[in-house]
């Protein structure tokens, strides 16, 4: 959790990423040699970032020779010495998601570089966020980061940020359904993903109060995070939206987020795809029952997220939302092409959608089998189990 945070200080303190990298893994392994003889400190995150202060000045001072470069170290120290202020540290990981965000990177570049940076993904991770191989998206971040260190880009909150927006909520809510749905490891969810997203969606909700995507944006998370604690057994396995327990969900952040979607109709702006799909999320918040969702409306919500956003995944999405209003087969409908779109056959949810929708057919054998792909394709323990036991289930007929 702090990592990102130890890199953004130490990226301001020494301007170069591949160095505040190298640090940040210093102060780490500097924490595990001494808190394991000393004991964790009562504030382990000012020890990390007091060390890393520490790290940085010492390695500018082997760095630089001349007394001139002393003096520039010195002039900047005001700004390094409070490092305790969590504004300082939220300005900080805030600038290097913009940083990262650079119009001088591609799309592509930014999402993956942030991802792994700012959010402390693996290269695995990142690339089945992408649907990408792990050796591209290695190479990628690599020349991101030399892209960035040519043009000599600091870490800032730029003046002008609306450039730089949409990739910055795009890597925001990218880590948010890593931790919501986590893609490995052995827990279905990841909460403390999901908690940094929630904190950084509304630090950017505070940097552009009057935008209504990121308002959006803020409103999708907090609804769908309101979801956290029902979604998954205390072993850790999957609870299904429809067999979640409703009284679990978080009333507080239910209303933020449908308050931050009638701030967005006061505003009158432009509705994108994050307000769209936080429209979706809070028709589910105001079911108190499963049976009294609006499944029409969220079809048509899809509908019309498809027209201004087309994307598999919200093909996939507008399958099930099909299915609960209209039945399995149209559903069916939407989900066979899918099969044909490249990256989407190994997405493990595609399989795992197939065979719910052709089980709810009656087609258990075919359904059976969709489960059992979906079971190897998934890196995460706690899903593969239950593609399995879906798969048991329908060898059974049921």
């Amino acid at each position: 959790m702090e990592s990102p945070r130890v890199i953004a200080r130490l990226m301001r303190l020494v301007g170069d990423l591949d160095t505040a990298e190298e640090l940040a893994a210093d102060v780490f392994v500097a924490a595990v040699e001494k808190w394991r003889d000393e004991g964790v400190p009562d504030n382990p995150a000012a020890w990390l970032h007091t060390t890393a202060k520490y790290l940085a000045v010492d390695r500018i001072r082997r760095r630089d020779t001349q007394r001139g470069k002393y003096l520039l170290v010195a002039a900047s120290e005001p700004r390094t010495v409070e490092i305790n202020e969590d504004g300082d540290l939220a300005d900080d990981l805030l600038g290097l998601i913009f940083m990262a965000c650079h119009p001088i990177l591609s799309p592509d570049a930014r999402s993956a570089l942030t991802l792994k940076l700012v959010c402390g993904l693996s290269t695995e991770d990142v690339a089945r966020a992408f649907f990408t191989p792990a050796p591209t998206i290695a190479q990628r971040i690599v020349r991101a980061k030399k892209t960035l260190a040519a043009a000599k880009v600091r870490l800032e909150l730029p003046e002008d940020r609306k450039p730089r927006l949409d990739a910055v909520r795009e890597v925001v809510y990218l880590l948010f359904n890593s931790g919501y749905t986590a893609t490995s490891g052995n827990r279905w969810i990841r909460g403390d993903l999901c908690a940094e997203a929630l904190r950084l969606g509304r630090m950017l909700a505070a940097l552009t109060p009057s935008d209504t995507e990121t308002l959006g944006l803020l409103a999708l998370i907090e609804l769908q995070a309101s979801r956290l604690r029902a979604r998954e057994t205390p072993t850790g396995e999957p609870i299904l939206l429809e067999d979640q327990d409703r009284t679990r969900w978080d009333r507080l952040l239910i209303r933020r987020g449908l308050g931050n979607l009638d701030r967005i109709e006061r505003l009158g702006g432009t509705v994108g795809p994050y307000a769209l799909q936080a429209a979706i999320a809070a028709c589910h918040a105001r079911a108190a029952r499963p049976e009294d969702t609006d499944w029409e409306l969220i079809t048509a919500l899809y509908d019309g997220l498809a027209r201004i956003t087309p994307s598999p995944v919200v093909e996939l999405n507008r399958s099930v939302a099909a299915a609960k209003a209209f039945g399995p087969e149209a559903g069916l409908e939407i989900v066979r092409p899918l099969f044909d779109v490249p990256g989407m056959r190994d997405y493990y949810l595609l399989d795992a959608v197939a065979g719910d929708l052709l089980c709810r057919a009656g087609a258990h054998e075919e359904a059976r089998e969709h489960f059992l792909r979906a079971a190897a394709k998934t890196q995460n323990s706690a899903e593969r189990s239950t593609m399995q036991g879906r798969a048991a289930r329908c060898a059974a007929g049921s």
